[in-house]
Parts: structure tokens; C-alpha cells; sequence
């Protein structure tokens, strides 16, 4: 009687058995590493109500990001400036053909409608983030949110992971720089080489030259 199966299918189950295992890794490797925040989340840059341009007015206008984003030093948010903000200087000026584009913010101000922006820096409500906490300790703003100045349009410039947020937690030495220069997009330390001994700001660690900081690196520092 003719055999009704080919003679190869009796490797089928060895197959199997060491197929699947490598089949399995494959896809939680392939999970693990593409499902992360660096690839999902990394250059994500939302449509705004209104085409604000940080290239133009932190870049070329050179304005302090602490103009609009006045609560970065006390709390723990970044505020959003409310359209008062806006109007203290484009009350004064002529937009010409770009009128239109701002007429969302002008409805705010004269309470017509609200603005509402579109949230680009996003962390799970379980993580505890403080930008004061940050500002203060003399982590740059082009640390996590790279270079604004030449941003059209705003997007994610970092990951915002728990792995990235540790790595500057266990090394934050080459994130931290003098409290006049944290909104400096262009400082490095380097033009002129900048004397940690003189800092008025800072306490300075056993050598003399780098600050004393101890960012927490336990779980309850950032899962309260």
C-alpha cells in the first residue's frame, strides 16, 4: 500500500520544535526593540491650530523660552502661554499675509473661542516628571527637547523612555551646565571653556569642578 504522506514530512515535528523557539524570540526581539518608544514616539510632530514657528522666535528672534514657558522654573509643568502672551507683542505688530493664520490666537484672547494646542511631549500618567526639579539642577532644555531654535514645526526629539531617562539619571554630567545658560541651545562648556569652580549656582562634588548632584535612580524617584 502506497505510502500517503512524503517520507520528509516525518521532520515536521523536529521542525517545529526548533523552529518555533527561534520564531518566537524573533518576534518579542522584534516587539521589544521596533515597539519602543524610540521608534514609535521619536519624531512625532502634530498639526497646531495655529503654525507657530520656535525657528523664528527662539532661533532668529532669539527670545528666552522662559518668556512663553514661564512656569519651567517653579512647577512642574511647562506652561502653555495663554493667548495674553502671544498679544503682547502682535498687538503691536503688522502681520501682513500671515493675519489670517493668527486670527485663531486674537478669537482667544477676546474670549470667542479657545486655542487648543496639541500636546507633542507626552509621559504616562504612572511616570512623575518635574521640570523645575530639572531646570534647577541645571539640565538644558536642548538636553530632552534638542534644538528647538531650528524647529519650524516642534516635534519629539527624544524618546522620553524609563531606559533614556536612567542613562542621564546614572551619568547626568555631560546634560548639566551653568543655571544662565539652561536655555542656551548652543552653549557646550567649550567657547570659552567654562570654570565650574566659580559657579555661584552650583555645590561642587569632591573634585572641585563637576556639580554635586544624585539624581534618583530607585523606582519610587519617578512611580509615586
Amino acid at each position: 500500500m502506497a505510502q500517503i504522506f512524503p517520507r520528509w514530512t516525518n521532520k515536521i515535528p523536529f521542525m517545529i520544535g526548533v523552529g518555533a523557539p527561534v520564531v518566537l524570540c524573533g518576534v518579542v526581539f522584534f516587539v521589544w526593540y521596533y515597539f519602543s518608544p524610540k521608534f514609535l514616539e521619536v519624531g512625532y510632530q502634530p498639526e497646531q491650530p495655529v503654525p507657530f514657528s520656535h525657528k523664528l522666535h527662539a532661533g532668529a528672534l532669539g527670545m528666552d523660552c522662559r518668556y512663553c514657558h514661564n512656569t519651567v522654573e517653579e512647577a512642574g509643568h511647562a506652561a502653555i502661554p495663554p493667548p495674553a502672551t502671544c498679544m503682547n507683542c502682535h498687538s503691536q505688530l503688522d502681520l501682513g499675509e500671515t493675519a489670517a493664520r493668527f486670527q485663531p490666537v486674537k478669537d482667544a484672547y477676546e474670549g470667542k473661542a479657545p486655542l487648543e494646542w496639541v500636546k507633542v511631549h507626552m509621559l504616562p500618567d504612572y511616570a512623575y516628571f518635574d521640570h523645575s526639579v530639572h531646570v534647577a539642577a541645571g539640565v538644558g532644555c536642548v538636553s530632552c527637547h534638542g534644538r528647538i531654535d531650528q524647529m519650524e514645526v516642534v516635534y519629539q526629539h527624544a524618546p522620553l523612555s524609563m531606559s533614556w531617562c536612567l542613562d542621564c539619571h546614572r551619568n547626568p554630567e555631560p546634560n548639566l551646565r551653568p543655571k544662565s545658560e539652561v536655555t542656551n541651545m548652543t552653549w557646550d562648556g567649550t567657547n570659552p571653556p567654562y570654570d565650574w569652580s566659580n559657579d555661584p549656582h552650583r555645590n561642587l562634588g569632591p573634585d572641585g569642578k563637576t556639580r554635586a548632584v544624585d539624581p534618583p535612580q530607585h523606582c519610587s524617584g519617578c512611580h509615586r
